[in-house]
């Protein structure tokens, strides 16, 4: 398949921030775009302003015209889209081209040299520090990001020069299978997407086929700890607590930002600054900055980067911040990541009352890791605990909200989205996080509204 083929670029789910960065690539390459999603959101907002079409309505008569030439037409879904959506089906019935996001992305970035960023948790945040860095640096980059860079305002970065492509790798529904890297990272590969993978050892047979595909004479940069063969490739080890190929030392806090020094194979990076708050956040820095020495940024580009890296939308992401209220706005949705991103607060802020509202996601995920979720929840002085968010699954009988509420050891309330602003009214807050990656986003604005007129 070639893309030059292709006038018209129609995306089922344009909405998705996997798919949003590859509409934007095809918008800035000229080609015609128009999309579905089920719901408006800042994001799509952002995409219709950019001159790129969509629909909310999944009927037939929401297709413009053009777009229903097959010749001339590419189809991009991404899985989270039911099998008995009416466009899918439409142009499945019609003999489209038909490809998953993931396949497409492929195609987009096999010619170039990917740096390929997997894990179960900080990809996102690994992927848009380590293309900050490079973006400032002589080489330059390409990147298609699964979260917006604060830096950027967007999740897809172009440059016509650098032969550099930054990709965010997503195990979910094995999409990373698709890339061949030059440089693989793996944050982590804790259990997850367990209605995909069945148990934990079918999630890591697929990291392990995803490392085998690393170009050969490339490199794979890991967390320590992780068990991965490899051949005819270099391997790299990264580690925030221990001694590794690229470790961390001499980190202390300075006024709610990290100042560390960074071992690594050549030498040491001393006293670098990294502007972007949270202990894990200076982990995945580690992580990036292996891999921009590995390529040639030079030191003193690395530090500029750190000390200017804004952060990513809706990852620790400071929504008030000032001596009587702090309100921060994360994306976890597993209990690692909630651990990681509470106690960073915690460490932060050790003297105020941290107050959580979590809204669970998916209900498979919500009955595989319940007692997680309530062991990380616990950490909190205070959780107000929503209804699960479904996305793409329906119901499963003895499956709510409750069943990780039940073992809440802490002051809690089990709440429903139409409640929360008045509930918030009645509460003393001091430090507020909202947490889970459903569309409780669409909640801070009316939160960071309230708590305003409350300051």
């Amino acid at each position: 398949m070639r893309i030059e083929d292709f006038k018209n670029i129609y995306f089922i789910g344009i909405g998705g921030i996997g798919m949003s960065a590859i509409a934007r690539y095809f918008h800035s390459i000229g080609k015609n775009v128009f999309g579905y999603d089920r719901t408006p959101t800042q994001l799509t907002a952002e995409l219709i302003k950019e001159g790129i079409g969509i629909t909310f309505d999944e009927e037939l008569n929401q297709i413009p015209e053009p777009y229903k030439a097959n010749e001339k037409t590419l189809v991009v879904y991404t899985p989270a889209i039911p099998s008995s959506h009416a466009q899918l089906k439409f142009f499945q019935a019609n003999d489209f081209v038909i490809k998953k996001r993931s396949e497409v992305l492929g195609l987009l970035s096999d010619h170039l040299n990917g740096i390929g960023i997997a894990g179960t948790h900080g990809k996102t945040t690994v992927s848009t520090i380590t293309s900050h860095i490079f973006k400032t640096s002589s080489l330059g980059c390409n990147a298609f990001l699964g979260g917006i860079s604060r830096n950027y305002q967007s999740n897809l970065l172009l440059s016509k020069n650098s032969p550099w492509v930054i990709l965010e790798a997503d195990e979910f529904d094995r999409s990373f299978l698709q890339l061949h890297p030059q440089i693989a990272v793996i944050t982590s590969m804790d259990a997850d997407h367990l209605d995909i993978y069945g148990d934990k050892n079918e999630l890591e047979k697929s990291f392990q086929e995803f490392v085998s595909q690393i170009k050969k004479g490339g490199s794979l940069v890991h967390k320590k700890g992780l068990i991965l063969k490899t051949n005819d490739i270099s391997t790299y080890s990264y580690s925030l607590k221990e001694e590794a190929d690229f470790y961390v030392k001499n980190m202390k806090l300075v006024e709610g930002f990290y100042q560390f020094d960074l071992i690594h194979p050549s030498g040491v990076l001393q006293n670098l600054k990294f502007s972007y708050p949270g202990k894990i956040n200076v982990e995945n820095a580690v992580a990036a900055t292996s891999v921009a020495l590995l390529c040639g940024v030079k030191e003193e580009e690395i530090r500029i980067a750190l000390a200017s890296f804004e952060g990513v939308r809706r990852r620790f992401d400071y929504r008030i911040k000032n001596e009587n209220l702090v309100f921060i706005d994360d994306y976890a949705h597993h209990p690692k990541e909630l651990w990681e991103s509470i106690s960073s607060v915690k460490a932060i802020y050790p003297d105020k009352k941290i107050t959580g509202i979590f809204q669970p996601h998916l209900y498979t995920r919500t009955r595989d890791f319940a007692d997680g979720f309530a062991e990380s929840l616990n950490l909190l002085d205070e959780v107000i605990l929503l209804d699960i968010y479904p996305a793409r699954e329906l119901p499963i009988e003895g499956v709510t909200s409750e069943i990780i509420f039940k073992n809440l050891k802490v002051p809690s309330k089990l709440c429903k989205k139409e409640e929360l602003i008045e509930v918030l009214k009645e509460i003393e807050l001091e430090v507020l996080l909202t947490l889970g990656a459903g569309d409780i986003d669409k909640l801070v604005e009316p939160i960071e509204k309230v708590l305003n007129q409350r300051i």
